[in-house]
């Protein structure tokens, strides 16, 4: 049997049995991990704050052959603003479903594991749109994994001057100008808020992603894009479910 230290956070927790649990794990090193937390539905419980949704925190376990079970538990942060107002569970859940689709096992998420803090975080402790912080999140995401969009230049004729951006084409992964925009069905004609937003959700400092703000009709555009776009390179359709 081999003790394993490790920092990550709880992506979900069922049931195991009257009063265990069986809890998923996503580390910055292992990835995704599957986790026994025996006891954890007692009351008294040590590892019942642990092995709770979105529990970020430290933990011991011990790996039997495949198999991890807790050990012991130090809490580094709970996101209880996030458990105590349904709106912003909704996103956080939301988000969570996406992180779990694009992590696997035995791979390194560090990056991927920043980003959902950093947006669990915002969502927290900010007040700003949930639909913002949504896209931001996925604009930065798809970076991550390899599908940031052409933000440099006109997709179609390689035009540098940022300034005449005027659409972004969900088809051709990118920005157009005025001119190729407008021959192009899949594009979506964008404001200078708009445009600002995206190349500051890829460019930004990790620390910083958040911190800026657009106005309603940048939003409005913004949030259309990110979701178009992120269903079409994800190739699923992503909706917020209501929890109740």
């Amino acid at each position: 049997m081999k003790t394993v230290k490790l920092t990550g956070i709880v992506i979900s927790e069922n049931s195991l049995g009257d009063s265990d649990k069986m809890l998923t794990i996503l580390t910055p090193n292992l990835g995704k991990i599957s986790c026994i937390a025996k006891g954890a539905k007692r009351p008294k419980s040590l590892l019942m704050a642990g092995s709770q949704f979105l529990c970020f925190g430290e933990y011991i376990l011990y790996k039997s052959q495949d198999i991890y079970t807790m050990n012991s538990c130090e809490t580094i942060e709970v996101f209880y603003n996030i458990r105590t107002d349904l709106d912003k569970l909704n996103y956080a859940s939301h988000i969570t479903k996406i992180i779990s689709d694009v992590t696997t096992e035995n791979q390194n998420n560090y990056n991927i594991l920043k980003l959902y803090l950093n947006t669990l975080y915002a969502i927290s402790e900010t007040d700003k749109d949930l639909n913002f912080l949504l896209s931001v999140f996925k604009f930065r995401l798809l970076k991550i994994l390899g599908y940031s969009p052409n933000i440099t230049e006109c997709v179609s004729c390689k035009e540098k001057e940022e300034k005449n951006f005027k659409y972004f084409s969900i088809k051709d992964n990118g920005f157009k100008c005025k001119e190729c925009g407008k021959i192009d069905k899949s594009a979506i004609e964008i404001s200078e808020g708009t445009r600002y937003a995206i190349i500051y959700s890829i460019m930004a400092d990790s620390k910083k992603i958040f911190s800026f703000s657009i106005n309603k009709q940048s939003l409005v555009e913004f949030e259309l894009i990110s979701r178009l776009y992120f269903n079409e390179k994800l190739e699923k359709e992503y909706k917020i479910e209501k929890l109740f």
